[in-house]
Parts: structure tokens; C-alpha cells; sequence
């Protein structure tokens, strides 16, 4: 069966390299293009050409463009209600990965700044934001050495920032850059911690720290 074919539009290009990515008009994962996988080439690519490409797997399992080419300029004023649905699209998504983040970060925010009310205590009110500032650009970071081919940064490192309190800012770089996002044993840990930060809180507020003094008695007993 012939490989099926994909359109999309070429977002990033260094042409010094020979290489850029593909944003798929589906709004899927973004796809690796190299400048021998173009065909009939009657021009150097260039951001916003539409490319048309089918997919095949590198030896290393990543998947990337071949058999592309570049649509003729004509296509490109036929595209403006195709790039209109595609950023309302875009809009859209940005909407939804802000809204899932607020409430995800509720409970930590509700509970840090009751807890620096109550106890004076402004630690976790300033750590949350800062780690997850800190952490969203180590996974920028990261997804830009592994798009490069350099060394990559260790994954407990990055799951010690979450941890630290980074791990909002973790979901957020895993919806916005699509990275780290597909990998289970990474996505299992994450959400470990991220759990474990929601029960804190979510005792800290409504339990009256029950399972937080239940948690140091076993330990003190042990």
C-alpha cells in the first residue's frame, strides 16, 4: 500500500543546516524535514511554504518527512481560510491548556497562600512559581537538544524540579512544546508527583493535615 500522503506548512527552517519542521495541518506533532527529502525543488525552502511529504521512520525510530515537495505559490492564496481555521484552532487550544492548568493549579495556589496567612510562611507561594519557571525552560531546553542531536538532560533531573514544585510548570511545557508527553514510564512519575502535591494540599485545607500527621507518625515510629 502507497504510504499516504500529508500536507503542511513549514514553521522552522535553518538553511545553513538543511533542515526544519513541519506543523502537519491536522495540528498533529510536528514532523522533521531534511533538504534530501525534497523533490523537484525549485526553490530553498523557506518558512510558511506548504509542504506535501509522506512519513518514514529513521533508524534512530523517529519519525520524518520523505518523498516532499514544495505547493506552488498559487496554493497559498487559496489558504487563507485553511490558516484562519488553523489559528482559531491554535486560540482554541491555547485556551483550553490555560484553563486545564488554572485548575490544576487551585489547590497549590489556595494552599500556599493559606498557609503563608496562618503560618507566615511564604515559601510555597514563591517556589511555585519560580521552579515552574525554572522547569519550563529546562523542557524548552531539552526539546531543543534532542531536535539537535546533543546531549539531553536527565529525565530525574527534570523530575526533581517537579517535584521542587515545578511540576505545573512541567504540564504546561508537555501540552505547549509536546514533549515528554507520549513517553508512559515518564508520564507515570509525573503524575506521582503531581498527585502527591494535590493530596498535601487538598489535606492541608480540608482534612486538617490528617494524613500529613498520620504520614509522620509512621515515619517516627519507623
Amino acid at each position: 500500500m502507497k504510504p499516504a500522503l500529508h500536507k503542511g506548512q513549514l514553521i522552522r527552517w535553518n538553511d545553513n543546516r538543511g533542515f526544519g519542521f513541519i506543523q502537519p495541518h491536522d495540528g498533529s506533532q510536528e514532523v522533521f524535514l531534511h533538504i534530501t527529502a525534497l523533490k523537484d525543488v525549485n526553490h530553498r525552502p523557506q518558512v510558511d511554504d506548504f509542504i506535501c511529504y509522506q512519513l518514514t521512520a529513521s533508524k534512530d525510530g523517529k519519525v520524518r518527512a520523505c518523498n516532499a515537495y514544495i505547493e506552488e505559490v498559487q496554493s497559498k492564496s487559496l489558504s487563507s481560510a485553511a490558516r484562519k481555521k488553523s489559528i482559531s484552532k491554535t486560540v482554541d487550544k491555547s485556551l483550553s491548556l490555560a484553563l486545564q492548568t488554572l485548575l490544576l493549579s487551585l489547590l497549590p495556589g489556595l494552599g500556599s497562600i493559606h498557609l503563608a496567612i496562618t503560618t507566615g510562611n511564604p515559601i510555597p507561594l514563591i517556589l511555585y512559581p519560580v521552579m515552574s519557571l525554572i522547569t519550563f525552560l529546562l523542557y524548552a531546553d531539552d526539546k531543543s537538544r534532542a531536535q539537535q542531536g546533543g546531549w539531553r538532560r536527565q529525565e530525574n533531573t527534570l523530575h526533581l524540579c517537579e517535584f521542587m514544585g515545578g511540576w505545573l510548570g512541567a504540564f504546561f511545557a508537555q501540552q505547549k512544546l509536546r514533549h515528554k508527553s507520549s513517553k508512559v514510564s515518564y508520564q507515570i512519575v509525573f503524575w506521582l508527583i503531581a498527585t502527591l502535591h494535590i493530596v498535601f494540599w487538598l489535606d492541608w485545607l480540608f482534612f486538617g493535615k490528617a494524613l500529613i500527621n498520620l504520614f509522620l507518625g509512621i515515619v517516627s515510629r519507623g
